[in-house]
């Protein structure tokens, strides 16, 4: 082995490896509400301090957490086991804790799972719920689970008992969540930041919460304890920054993320390709993330168009497809010059909706049939010139 090789195997075994096993904790640094007055919606812009840590991340990469069940959430499901809390179970790692310790940091106790709907179903003598589970109901069972969690059913079947262990033996692990990172670390040494829109909703006569985005918003702060580690996005880079290939980003709501990562790095990095942002969220007034950043890209020159659709400002609804379909002849032009185009957020809806926009418009525009439409997106695919990050 040669000197220099030598050199670059120590100094890549030197970086610390932080893993699902071997998280990094981090701290909050800074927490602030996006959405302003009369929004229906609660989006936050947090900044996570990675000082002294070492971890390194790329525009593109998701940051992976590992939340925390609501406390209140934990007490309601001990209350309806007639349990304590202070009973020792096994974690799935495998070590002893307290019972309330680990339904708060180790098990999903939201969604349940079919294993525990079986057990209760069985101990209840509950023939709805087991018709309900039956392979040939998949469809209906989905339907109804939608709004419910494990507190539900406890609470409609007090009969079902479960001694400690075997409870949590019918739960899911509590798996981490994956936020797409909305910095460019040489724009913001030692930080990463997240855009979070914080979900919360009322059904069967409970409030629901989303355990993740509750548990940033509602339960963290400086002192605590956030282990994180990085999941890399290879599939969702920039061209290099040398490079004159154009960039066409699409990031409706907390979609919007990664392109603000995106642009602090072509700001930092004297990037030469054009960029097109579409964003869209509900009201322009309220909903208009990271609003001032953009205006200052924009006439700085780091991002060269910028198209919005806010949905609710006016009677129809407009969204990001609704803005793509506008500017069909010069976003042909710009596919035509070799442009990566860049999707993120909801794949429900909206990414179903850009794609369909997308091959009209290479369909009227291109002057091609809806065949040859969709073989030019294909190839835009097998290119790398067409990416999503979608959930």
């Amino acid at each position: 082995m040669s000197a220099t090789n030598a050199t670059q195997t120590a100094s890549s075994a030197a970086k610390p490896q932080f893993n699902r096993k071997n998280p990094l904790v981090a701290q909050l640094k800074k927490a602030r509400v996006l959405t302003g007055e009369g929004s229906e919606k609660d989006t936050r812009h947090f900044e996570i301090s990675l000082m002294g840590s070492g971890l390194e991340y790329e525009p593109g990469d998701s940051l992976a957490l590992f939340p925390q069940n609501c406390p209140e959430l934990v007490t309601d499901v001990l209350e309806a086991l007639g349990f304590t809390g202070g009973e020792t179970v096994t974690n799935p790692d495998g070590a002893e804790v307290p019972l309330r310790q680990a339904l708060t940091e180790s098990y999903s106790i939201t969604q349940p799972d079919k294993k525990l709907l079986a057990a209760i179903a069985e101990k209840a003598g509950a023939k709805n719920l087991e018709t309900l589970l039956l392979p040939e109901r998949k469809e209906q069972l989905q339907d109804y689970l939608w709004g419910r969690e494990v507190i539900d059913f406890l609470l409609a079947h007090p009969e079902a008992k479960f001694e400690p262990q075997e409870f949590v033996g019918f739960l899911k692990k509590l798996v981490v969540r994956l936020y797409s990172i909305a910095s460019s670390l040489k724009a913001c040494p030692d930080e990463v930041h997240l855009t979070v829109a914080t979900v919360t909703f009322h059904s069967y006569g409970r409030d629901r919460k989303g355990v993740c985005s509750t548990f940033l918003a509602q339960r963290v702060d400086e002192s605590t304890p956030l282990p994180c580690f990085i999941s890399p996005g290879k599939g969702f880079r920039l061209p290099a920054p040398e490079e004159d290939t154009p960039i066409i980003m699409c990031g409706p709501g907390t979609g919007i993320a990664p392109f603000r990562a995106f642009l602090q790095e072509r700001k930092v990095t004297n990037a030469k390709g054009d960029a097109w942002l579409f964003f869209g969220e509900q009201h322009e007034k309220s909903d208009f993330f990271y609003r001032d950043e953009f205006e200052a890209w924009l006439a700085d020159g780091t991002l060269t168009k910028l198209d919005t659709a806010f949905s609710r400002d006016q009677d129809h609804k407009i969204y990001v497809q609704h803005r793509i379909a506008e500017n069909g002849a010069e976003f042909w032009q710009w596919l035509e010059r070799g442009a990566i185009f860049y999707v993120c957020g909801d794949a429900q809806r909206m990414a179903g909706d850009v794609d369909q926009a997308l091959h009209d418009l290479i369909s009227q525009h291109g002057g091609k049939t809806e065949e040859e439409a969709a073989d030019y997106v294909n190839q835009m695919k097998k290119d790398k010139r067409y990416r999503r990050d979608v959930y």
